[in-house]
């Protein structure tokens, strides 16, 4: 079959809403043309790969002031633009993972009568998909008890799909602290945290006098400049595609917990401490790590709860040494590793049959 399929992927802004949509079209590549659409000064033309013809539009991230109606209003008057895009490359269907570049997309998609595809990540359900699921064909769900939220959508299930490097052994990178103190992954997320880089900063002295191995991701957006000097057992960075292999190497994560944090963890069945995000929407962070708090392999700090002493203290906890038989171990830490058990679907798998069900012949 010759690619005459056209596919439009609408996902911008953050990572959460770009790596699903990017770890699918790699897996639908072969039988569709990818179309992508995003919004300007986001990360999308830094990720988005050239090959799926990146179209972006300028849309401003709704902020909570007395313009706020008139930014939905914006928001919306591109679905013009958007019915423009989609007749000019002969779209016959949309993906997209959520976020505001989804509901225009979706209006527009449905004005033309081409079929929509909507992602929902989060267990709280975003904006869009709460007001804008029932418009599309499918809403595919990252966790199940997401149903519960969407009477009106056809939910189907289907996990989060990650990016391919999740789903193979990765060796530790070269830069890498060495040593034989337990390993961090401290990050905050595509876009960074600045309340995590904060307590990390006033914490280093004490983690790095107990031999703690650090990898620090400030992330690319980080508003308040915390260069600190790499050192042998510290190492910071802005971004590394190198994630998989940190996370499935470290001792334990501590991040913030969008969704895909969340299924990556639970793909590296890797033990976490989780400082939600407290402005999400919906708090739907703090929703997914309870996740994994419940399930005993993640330790939930709240940020408004967060300080010095509690981050310290939290640590040395997980990190106590206990001996038995002769040897030495840490009993907190193991624990939290048996209860990170690896339940989840091949998720990128099933989104495929999706996708590939509204393949036309030509």
């Amino acid at each position: 079959m010759s690619k005459k399929n056209n596919l439009l992927v609408a996902a911008s802004g953050t990572g959460g809403h770009i790596f699903p949509a990017l770890a699918v079209s790699k897996d639908v590549e072969d039988k569709w043309n990818i179309h992508w659409l995003g919004v300007k000064q986001r990360l999308d033309a830094n990720l988005i790969p050239k090959k799926y013809n990146l179209r972006t539009l300028s849309i401003q991230t709704p902020r909570k002031n007395i313009f706020l109606f008139y930014q939905y209003i914006e928001i919306l008057m591109s679905t013009f633009q958007i019915i423009r895009i989609l007749k000019e490359k002969k779209i016959n269907l949309v993906f997209t993972t959520g976020g505001y570049i989804s509901a225009p997309t979706i209006i527009a998609s449905k004005f033309l009568r081409i079929p929509v595809i909507i992602h929902e990540s989060n267990l709280i359900p975003g904006m869009v998909t709460k007001y804008f699921g029932f418009l599309c064909n499918y809403v595919l769900l990252g966790f199940k008890n997401t149903n519960s939220y969407l009477r009106n959508c056809k939910t189907v299930f289907t996990g989060t799909p990650l990016r391919e490097q999740f789903y193979k052994s990765n060796p530790l990178p070269e830069w890498v602290p060495k040593g034989k103190g337990p390993l961090l992954i401290v990050m905050g997320g595509s876009q960074g945290a600045q309340a995590i880089n904060q307590i990390l900063n006033e914490s280093l002295e004490f983690l790095l006098k107990k031999q703690f191995r650090i990898v620090h991701i400030i992330g690319e957006s980080n508003q308040q400049p915390f260069y600190i000097k790499n050192t042998k057992n510290y190492i910071q960075k802005k971004f590394t595609n190198e994630v998989a292999a940190l996370i499935q190497n470290c001792d334990l994560v501590i991040s913030r917990s969008g969704a895909g944090t969340i299924n990556e963890l639970i793909e590296a069945e890797k033990p976490s401490i989780l400082i939600p995000y407290p402005d999400s929407k919906n708090n739907h962070q703090e929703k997914n790590a309870m996740i994994l708090a419940e399930s005993g392999g993640s330790v939930l700090i709240n940020q408004n709860n967060i300080s010095k002493e509690v981050f310290e203290e939290t640590l040395e906890r997980i990190f106590k040494i206990k001996s038995k038989k002769g040897k030495n171990h840490y009993e907190i830490l193991d624990l939290m590793k048996r209860n990170m058990v690896n339940n989840n679907i091949k998720s990128k798998n099933e989104i495929k049959k999706f996708i590939n069900y509204f393949l036309k012949e030509f």
